[in-house]
C-alpha cells in the first residue's frame, strides 16, 4: 500500500468521524463514498502490482530456462539508467549527471565467464587487489624451519625468503559500440551485450599481456625475464632466450621440466598445473602431429604427452614460439573491486545508428619467478614416430636357492641360511604350515612330506616319530635344482 493512499484513508476517516460528530448525514455519506472509491483503487493497484510481479517472475523463470542471466535489483536499476542516458541527445552529459558506476556483480560475472570459458585465463587465478599497491610474496620457495636457539641469524634467514612486490594496477580500456535499437530490448539483453563485449575485449587483451606483455604499461608476460638481476630498459622486460625443441619425447620433456622443478634459489618444488601455450597454426602444423598417436584399434589419440599438461592455443604468440610453465605461478591482480565507469567517447566513431562508449578497468600481472615458465622455439618440431628397438632377452636365472624356509612356528636346529641344506626340528603339533620363499622370483618350489606332495604355504600333517620334509627348488633356467631337507620329529 502506498503511503499517500494510507494518508488519504486517514483523511477520509477523519471526515467521516467529524460528520458523525456534527450529525451531518450528507457529509458522512459523501466521505463514505470516497472511502469506498479509495479502497477500490487501492485493491486494484495492489492487484496490478501483484500481477506485474507474477508476470515478471514467470518471465524471469522462462528467461532463466533459456540461459538468460538474471539481474540483481542494482543491475536492473543501472541498466535502466544507462539506457536512458544513452538515448538522450547529450550522452556525455547524461552519463556524467547520473554518475553511473558498473556494479561489481556485473564485472564478477564477466570474470567468471573469463575463468570458465577461456582456455588460458581459466588457468590463471585472478586476485582482487582493489587499492593494494604493495604485497609481500614468498620468494624462497621450499623453506624449512631451523632447530636451535633463537638468534638473529635464523631470523635473517627466514626473512630473506620474502619480498615486497609492486602491485600498481594498469588501465585497460575497451570501446563498446551500442546500436541504438539494442537499447529498446530491455535490461537483460543490454546486460548480455555489455558483458559479451567486455568478455571479448578483456579476454584478448589480458591474454596478450599475460603471455607476451613487455611490462611497459602492460603486464609482464610469461615469456619475459624477471628477477632482481634482470635489466629493465625503459620499463621493458627482456624476452627469455628460446630453448630449441625438435621433439616431445619423454627425455626432452623431462629435461624441460627439470628446469621448472627448481626455483631460482635452487630449491626443489612440485611440478603441477602445466600449460603448453602455442600459436593456433603451429598447433595444427607442429604440435598436433608431434602429440598424436594411432592406437592399436586404428583410432588416434591427440595431445599425448609424457607428463600431464594442457595444450592451449593463443594468438599472443608468433609462429614458431611456445611457452611451457606452471599456470598457478602467474600472478594476476584486478582493481577497483572489479567495477568500471562507462563514459561516452569521441575517440572512435562508427555508423550513425551506433554510439560508442568507453569502459576502463584495472589489472596487472607477472610471473612469480623466472623458472616458472620456459620460452621455446618449436619451429623445428618434428611429427611423432614409432621407434622399434630390438632388446636381447636376459639369460634365465640359475639361482635355485631359498631366501627363507619356515615350518609354522617351529624352531630349526640352526637359523635358516640359503647355503645350509639340512635341518631338524621337533613338534607336538598335529600339523604345521610349510612356507618356502625362493631367492629368485622366477624359480619354482615343490614340497613333499614323506611321499605326499603339498602346496607351498599349506599345512603338513605329521605322523608320530620322524617326518622328512623335502623342498626342491628349480631355477628359472629350468635345469638348475637344489634341495633342502628338514627332519621333523613329532611327539606327544
Amino acid at each position: 500500500m502506498l503511503n499517500n493512499d494510507m494518508t488519504r484513508r486517514e483523511e477520509l476517516r477523519g471526515m467521516m468521524q467529524q460528520a458523525i460528530k456534527d450529525g451531518d448525514t450528507d457529509a458522512f455519506y459523501q466521505s463514505f463514498d470516497q472511502m469506498i472509491e479509495q479502497i477500490g483503487a487501492d485493491i486494484k493497484e495492489d492487484y496490478d502490482a501483484q500481477m506485474t510481479q507474477l508476470r515478471e517472475e514467470v518471465d524471469a523463470n522462462v528467461l532463466a530456462q533459456r540461459g538468460v542471466r538474471q539481474l540483481t535489483s542494482e543491475e536492473r536499476k543501472y541498466y535502466n539508467k544507462l539506457s536512458g542516458a544513452m538515448k538522450s541527445n547529450n550522452p556525455r552529459q547524461a552519463l556524467t549527471d547520473t554518475d553511473l558506476i558498473l556494479p561489481k556483480t556485473i564485472m564478477d560475472a564477466v570474470f567468471d565467464e573469463l575463468q570458465t570459458s577461456h582456455p588460458l585465463l581459466s588457468r590463471i587465478e585472478f586476485l582482487n587487489t582493489t587499492a593494494v599497491t604493495e604485497m609481500i610474496m614468498n620468494t624462497n620457495g621450499y623453506q624449512k624451519a631451523a632447530w636451535g636457539k633463537l638468534c638473529d641469524e635464523i631470523i635473517k634467514e627466514i626473512m630473506s625468503g620474502f619480498d615486497v612486490v609492486n602491485m600498481t594496477l594498469l588501465k585497460l580500456s575497451a570501446f563498446i559500440p551500442v546500436c541504438k535499437a539494442t537499447l529498446d530490448l530491455g535490461p537483460e539483453w543490454l546486460d548480455s551485450y555489455v558483458r559479451q563485449i567486455l568478455y571479448e575485449a578483456l579476454a584478448n587483451e589480458l591474454e596478450a599481456g599475460i603471455v607476451a606483455g613487455d611490462g611497459n604499461g602492460k603486464p609482464i608476460g610469461m615469456n619475459r625475464q624477471v628477477g632482481d638481476s634482470v635489466t629493465v630498459t625503459g620499463g621493458v622486460y627482456p624476452e627469455k632466450n628460446k630453448i630449441s625443441v625438435t621433439d616431445l619425447s619423454t627425455t626432452t620433456v623431462g629435461n624441460l621440466l627439470s628446469l621448472i622443478a627448481v626455483d631460482p634459489n635452487g630449491k626443489p618444488r612440485t611440478v603441477r598445473d602445466l600449460v603448453l601455450i602455442v600459436n593456433p597454426q603451429d598447433y595444427f602444423q607442429k604440435v598436433m602431429p608431434a602429440t598424436t598417436l594411432m592406437a592399436p584399434d586404428g583410432s588416434y589419440r591427440n595431445d599425448v604427452l609424457p607428463y600431464p599438461m594442457t595444450v592451449i592455443q593463443s594468438m599472443a604468440l608468433e609462429r614458431g614460439e611456445a611457452v611451457l610453465g606452471m599456470a598457478y605461478k602467474y600472478f594476476a591482480g584486478t582493481g577497483m573491486a572489479r567495477e568500471g565507469r562507462i563514459e561516452y567517447s569521441d575517440e572512435c566513431r562508427f555508423l550513425e545508428d551506433e554510439r560508442v562508449y568507453l569502459i576502463k578497468l584495472y589489472a596487472n600481472g607477472f610471473p612469480m619467478d623466472n623458472n616458472a615458465f620456459l620460452f621455446l622455439d618449436i619451429s623445428g618440431l618434428q611429427p611423432a614416430s614409432y621407434r622399434v628397438t630390438t632388446v636381447d632377452a636376459p639369460a634365465a636365472s640359475a639361482d635355485a636357492t631359498l631366501a627363507d624356509l619356515r615350518i609354522g612356528g617351529l624352531k630349526l636346529n640352526t637359523p635358516f641360511a640359503p647355503g645350509t641344506k639340512t635341518y631338524t626340528a621337533t613338534t607336538t603339533n598335529a600339523t604345521n604350515t610349510i612356507t618356502a620363499t625362493p631367492a629368485n622370483a622366477g624359480a619354482s618350489v615343490d614340497i613333499e612330506v614323506g611321499d605326499a606332495e603339498i602346496n607351498n604355504g599349506s599345512a603338513a600333517t605329521w605322523t608320530a616319530g620322524e617326518n622328512t620334509v623335502t623342498v626342491t627348488v628349480t631355477a628359472a633356467d629350468g635345469t638348475t635344482t637344489d634341495t633342502y631337507t628338514v627332519t621333523v620329529t613329532a611327539g606327544e
